[in-house]
């Protein structure tokens, strides 16, 4: 897969936040050496936060979030404030963008106490040094944050700033590995991918293909075949596989039909440990016991897709569940980048396998949902436990499953 084509949730995500009319979507075209930001001296050209993916050397793909004005002001204003502080939660790092010459900070250090309380990274860059008409002592201000001087106009600074991101994101070759880290050179992989109505004509949904270039990365061997082909697949090989990997709607036929000595777990579950946190997720799974009739429970999405007749999140999850624990609960549903912030009434979230979201936002809706003391499970481990098959699902991690049996 060629850098252009990387999805935008495995791009690194850089948000450029700062007041209006200081220059953020200067800085931004500074970075990506193109016109791609409107600039203008109006204050408040950008209203809404503005994806824009690029190609950017050294740090490779990106994703280039410019926002509205923290300083924003009016009903109109206050929305467009809060649409930028919630895109922090989208950011693997964030440039706080400030004028040299201006003289009150406190939105910026409003900004700074938010990275902190998110633990996310920010780099604090003073625009306009080509305008630098007075000395500032930013030490009194900003503490000990460096502050990195640039000029979007001059470009002086822009390609030490680039250097200083790669560093402060350390960014590595397998941060985003899917199953590479449990596979060697030359293992067989045999994924199971059920071709229906909800499948894209003509290609195979984003998870399959990421799974099938991570094989490929690791010089492993990908065997690709329908559920009800899979026992005939397994005896045409006449080598065992290292691992069956499966899409969860189809987690019981798979399991009953693949060996009990050949490894076997699902995308979503690979997925829960890609994009999240597999240990979390595995402790929700044990709140399925714990459910009352009635109980309020929130099925998210990461992105928005036509629902079919027999859609997985709005109609089978919710079937399954009632099957597995006999009783009745109050579904309600989220979709795409919005994530609900009243959560009290929830007594579980079940989320899907986030193939569309970048890590930093799953792990940021797992805080927000765990730190209300809120279990969240997502679709593959959900399925896998109301289907009996969990243990089996977690063999391939053994953290997680002595986790799952000391719960």
């Amino acid at each position: 897969m060629s850098m252009n084509k990387t999805p935008r949730s495995n791009r690194t995500h850089i948000g450029i936040f700062g007041k209006r009319n200081v220059g953020k979507s200067s800085v931004i075209n500074a970075l990506t050496n193109q016109n791609i930001s409107l600039v203008s001296d109006h204050a408040g050209t950008t209203t809404d936060p503005v994806f824009k993916t690029m190609e950017i050397l050294p740090l490779g793909p990106v994703v280039l979030i410019d926002t509205a004005g923290i300083d924003d002001t009016g009903e109109l204003g206050k929305l467009r404030v809060d649409r930028t502080y919630d895109v922090i939660n989208k950011t693997d790092i964030g440039l706080i963008i400030f004028d040299i010459n201006q003289d009150e900070f406190s939105n910026e250090q409003k900004l700074i106490i938010e990275f902190k309380k998110r633990q996310k990274p920010y780099l604090l860059v003073s625009n306009k040094a080509d305008l630098y008409n007075k000395e500032t002592d930013f030490s009194s201000i900003f503490k000990k944050d460096i502050i990195h001087k640039v000029s979007a106009v001059s470009k002086k600074g822009i390609e030490e700033l680039k250097e200083v991101i790669g560093k402060t994101l350390k960014i590595q070759e397998d941060k985003f590995r899917i199953v590479g880290d449990l596979i060697n050179p030359g293992d067989i992989i045999v994924l199971v991918t059920p071709i229906d109505k909800a499948a894209p004509k003509g290609r195979l949904i984003l998870p399959q293909q990421q799974t099938i270039r991570d094989i490929l990365d690791s010089d492993a061997i990908a065997i690709v075949t329908k559920e009800h082909e899979l026992r005939e697949t397994l005896d045409k090989l006449g080598t065992k596989p290292k691992l069956v990997i499966t899409d969860s709607q189809v987690f019981s036929q798979v399991s009953a039909d693949t060996p009990k000595d050949i490894a076997l777990t699902s995308f979503s579950i690979l997925f829960a440990r890609n994009k999240g946190d597999l240990i979390e997720l595995v402790k929700g799974a044990r709140a399925i016991e714990k459910l009352q009739n009635g109980d309020k429970i929130l099925v998210s999405e990461g992105c928005t897709h036509h629902r079919q007749s027999d859609d997985i999140g709005t109609v089978k999850i919710p079937r399954w569940l009632r099957q597995y624990t006999g009783k009745d609960f109050e579904f309600i549903y989220s979709s795409g980048y919005s994530f609900p912030k009243e959560l009290d009434e929830v007594k579980l979230v079940i989320h899907c396998g986030a193939c569309m979201l970048n890590k930093t936002e799953m792990l940021y809706r797992i805080k927000q949902v765990t730190d209300k003391s809120i279990p969240i499970v997502n679709y593959g481990v959900l399925i896998s436990y109301i289907q009996g098959i969990f243990e089996r699902a977690l063999d391939p991690f053994p953290l997680a499953k002595m986790i799952y049996e000391e719960e």
